[in-house]
């Protein structure tokens, strides 16, 4: 008998806290599943977005090969446009911008370099189109801008590189002194690698008296 009351004092109790927090439970159960099928959603979204993207570079890439300059303006324009949060995007405005540089199109070529530093979601592909552009702009004599995005925060594994280019742009700019600080910058980063690179900073130097 007490465990009978006592069972009838748990479910009174039970029911009296359902009553006064049933709908919530229900609420958070069902925003919980909401919130499950939002996930695997977004998840098959982006996968599909993926998918195009992907179909759209390998167009691109196509096109490059074939120097058909509307096909790799088509890919290229719907890739920005489309998906451009995706990393194909990012990758193929880097393509066309070579594309175009090899062309002598530097306005075109440009214009990619500053889309992918401007709304690239990659941290990689930006360090790598600043760089390029700053090459355009030293070829535009355009010393100051590109020492602003060679100045800009990029990864160590680049470094060398960034520092290499800006004692190119000092050196156009008539600072041997500078210059030469940049090149020692570039040889200390480079460490022991890339010996073809290191021969050619150190060429540089050399040319500068050491």
């Amino acid at each position: 008998m007490a465990y009978d009351l006592e069972e009838q004092e748990q479910l009174a109790t039970l029911r009296g806290w359902w009553k006064d927090n049933g709908a919530k439970v229900i609420a958070a159960v069902a925003a919980l599943a909401i919130g499950v099928a939002g996930v695997q959603f977004w998840r098959n979204w982006q996968a599909g977005q993926a998918q195009q993207a992907a179909t759209l570079y390998e167009s691109l890439l196509k096109a490059l090969q074939a120097n058909d300059a509307k096909a790799l303006r088509d890919a290229g324009g719907t890739l920005v446009e489309s998906f451009p949060r995706t990393l194909y995007a990012g990758m193929g405005a880097l393509a066309s911008a070579r594309y175009y540089f090899d062309k002598g199109d530097l306005k075109s070529a440009r214009a990619q370099l500053q889309w992918v530093v401007e709304r690239s979601p990659s941290d990689e592909l930006k360090d790598i189109a600043r760089l390029r552009l700053a090459g355009l702009l030293l070829d535009e004599k355009s010393y100051d801008e590109a020492l602003a995005l060679l100045e800009a925060k990029h990864a160590p594994a680049i470094a060398a590189q960034y520092a290499a280019l800006k004692g190119d742009v000092l050196v156009a700019k008539g600072q041997p002194a500078e210059a030469k600080a940049a090149y020692r910058a570039a040889l200390e980063k480079a460490g022991e690698r890339s010996g073809a690179f290191r021969a050619s900073v150190q060429l540089r130097l050399d040319a500068l008296g050491g």
